[in-house]
């Protein structure tokens, strides 16, 4: 539980950390924090996996990101997975934990994609130490609910 409530609030604070300063945009903003789940994802995933035998493809991978490593990072399963066989996953998380603590007004939507970026590039680092390169978003309409999408870049 101690490791949980550290995860949590060190997040916070690298989220909170990255937007005080003024000399770099939103964007800019987010990026840096992408990158940061990247490096983090990347090396997760070679020390989870280290282990375990190959993956059969590519919707095996996803089904490892969406059982394993959710629950080894956020203590829970992907609520849904969803996909068109074209390289193009989706990824629904009725409750993400980093959203569960935000108030679920409208106002609090322009806010959530700073509490996502880590975790988009989290899934991104560890798609790409396990042979995939994609792009991956992050969409919420209602918190804290919200939904990954994974295009698979082919190549």
């Amino acid at each position: 539980m101690a490791e949980e409530a550290v995860f949590d609030l060190v997040h916070m604070e690298a989220v909170s950390y990255v937007f005080q300063g003024d000399k770099i945009s939103e964007d800019e903003a987010v990026a840096k924090l992408e990158h940061m789940g990247f490096a983090t994802g990347y090396r997760l995933v070679e020390r989870l996996t280290r282990e375990s035998g190959r993956f059969k493809d590519e919707l095996d991978i996803m089904k490892y990101i969406c059982k394993d490593l959710w629950v080894t990072v956020y203590k829970k399963q992907i609520d849904n997975l969803r996909t068109n066989h074209q390289g193009v996953y989706v990824l629904h998380d009725n409750r993400f934990r980093f959203l569960s603590r935000m108030a679920a007004g409208k106002q609090y939507l322009q806010y959530a994609p700073r509490y996502l970026a880590f975790t988009c590039g989290l899934v991104r680092g560890c798609l790409a130490n396990l042979g995939i390169t994609c792009v991956v978003t992050a969409e919420v309409t209602q918190l804290p609910a919200c939904k990954f999408q994974i295009q698979v870049q082919r190549g």
